[in-house]
């Protein structure tokens, strides 16, 4: 087993268990307080989210990237990195601080004011730990991370909890985010081993801002636009219709966000060390792409099938508005991962240019199609997202395809029998669960688990039956462990 498999399997191992242990967590905890806490009081978080998504981008300004990629990285840029992100954090936060009264009036909620210069100071918060952070993911040392996340999550949950029982409301969820963060950098000081020198070095802050201000535009135009639901939403609808589309895309992007957030940690690094070998990059890419694909796409389908159960069951009938925004959301994040991966092949190759360029092409697309179906309501954004993902994924995969001589064609081929097993033994579950619901009125936790074991027992077999390589690879990684 050559080292950098090694160290790549040991990073997943790692990452995984940080990423669903931390979500695992977290999860419970947003059971609990979907539970003791109005819809209205979630709409109002999410109507801060692209405001803290924007300044967290800023505060960065792309720069931890830049050191992940870079081969020959000194204290001197570590430090001058750390210092710029400190003096940033609190240049946005005043921003945010002094823009607050118009953010509320944008939305007519007064409370806002108050929540969001008291939710901004995790900005500063942030700052003081993102290079440790950078450090680690360099290092592709995900079990610190894991070490340091885990406790920090469930702290700030249960602090959130409490709060909740004690009729604090939307406070609760302020409260819980900035003591999680502050654990963070706490954990990170602790048991990074890494302190800042008091150095700017302007030679060294130039070659990281000029990659890392491109990353910067673009991350600023894709938070833009995957917030823009949410801000349209928000100002057109009541909280309560903003709570339920905020829940049903947070429960959706449980799979594709924690697998895409856990396998871009490790897969940055690694693409990095390879960015040279495109034979090599090539082969790792299509392996890691197709067990992504494989896994994500089989979650997504199957919570398509329980969703009105699932719902029910963890959150309240209260909730099941939501229900069907969040089937079309679990269909619109299959093909997700490819999206990302792809977006990663461009930064290792230190394409920034071209993927400012093609997010800004995306997003004007994006955003016009989303004005044109505003008439339409909610459904109308909905199923706009869900055909512009696919446009999205078609135009990512054809410029880092070109690079890595990966065509579209090849890689649609080769996660096309995955695509295909899911859905159809979507299908046949979905049949399953009306038998359970209409015929034998099981109740809702016996549908669950029947149908959860026979999509996993259809579809693994079948998998194994048709000798899918993403089914035969994950037995090798297994064994080989």
């Amino acid at each position: 087993m050559s080292s950098l498999r090694k160290t790549t399997l040991s990073g997943l191992v790692w990452t995984f268990s940080q990423q669903f242990g931390v979500q695992l967590i977290s999860f419970g905890i947003t059971i609990i307080l979907a539970r003791l806490l109005a819809p209205s009081e979630f709409g109002l978080i999410a109507m801060l989210t692209v405001f803290m998504a924007a300044g967290s981008v800023l505060v960065d300004g792309g720069l931890s990237s830049s050191l992940i990629r870079s081969d020959d990285v000194t204290q001197r840029d570590y430090s001058t990195v750390f210092f710029f992100n400190l003096v940033g954090s609190i240049v946005i936060y005043a921003l945010v601080y002094s823009l607050a009264p118009y953010i509320a009036h944008f939305y007519k909620q007064e409370i806002l004011i108050s929540v969001i210069r008291v939710y901004a100071i995790i900005f500063v918060i942030n700052a003081f730990y993102e290079i440790q952070n950078a450090r680690l993911t360099k290092a592709m040392n995900f079990k610190t991370q894991t070490i340091i996340q885990v406790p920090a999550v469930l702290a700030g949950g249960l602090l959130g909890v409490i709060m909740a029982m004690n009729g604090y409301g939307v406070w609760s969820l302020v409260w819980m985010n900035i003591l999680q963060s502050f654990l963070t950098t706490v954990f990170h000081w602790i048991l990074s081993g890494w302190r800042p020198s008091l150095i700017f070095d302007k030679s060294s802050f130039k070659t990281h801002f000029n990659f890392g201000y491109k990353m910067t535009l673009s991350g600023l135009l894709e938070i833009i636009y995957k917030n823009i639901y949410v801000l349209i939403i928000g100002k057109n609808y009541s909280a309560t219709q903003l709570g339920y589309y905020s829940r049903a895309d947070s429960l959706s992007q449980l799979p594709t966000g924690n697998i895409a957030t856990a396998m871009n940690k490790v897969t940055y690094p690694m693409f990095a060390s390879i960015s040279q070998d495109n034979i090599r990059l090539k082969m790792v890419y299509k392996k890691l792409m197709q067990q992504v694909i494989f896994w994500n796409a089989a979650c997504l389908v199957l919570l398509y099938v329980i969703a009105e159960p699932l719902f029910r069951f963890l959150i309240t009938a209260r909730w099941l508005p939501a229900v069907p925004y969040f089937k079309i959301l679990c269909i619109a994040g299959i093909l997700y991962p490819l999206h990302a991966y792809n977006l990663n092949i461009l930064k290792v190759k230190g394409r920034s240019d071209l993927l400012l360029k093609l997010e800004g092409i995306k997003k004007t697309i994006s955003i016009a199609g989303i004005f044109c179906v505003i008439p339409f309501g909610i459904y109308g954004l909905l199923y706009f997202q869900l055909l512009f993902n696919i446009v999205a994924c078609y135009i990512n995969s054809f410029y880092s395809g070109k690079m890595i001589n990966y065509p579209v064609k090849e890689q649609l081929k080769d996660i096309f029998p995955t695509l295909i097993l899911s859905a159809a033994t979507g299908i046949v579950c979905h049949y399953l669960d009306n038998f359970l619901a209409h015929s034998l009125h099981l109740p809702d936790l016996g549908r669950l688990l029947i149908d959860s074991f026979t999509f996993f027992t259809v579809y693994l077999g079948f998998s194994h039956l048709a000798q899918l390589d993403a089914i035969y690879d994950f037995k090798q990684l297994i064994l080989r462990r």
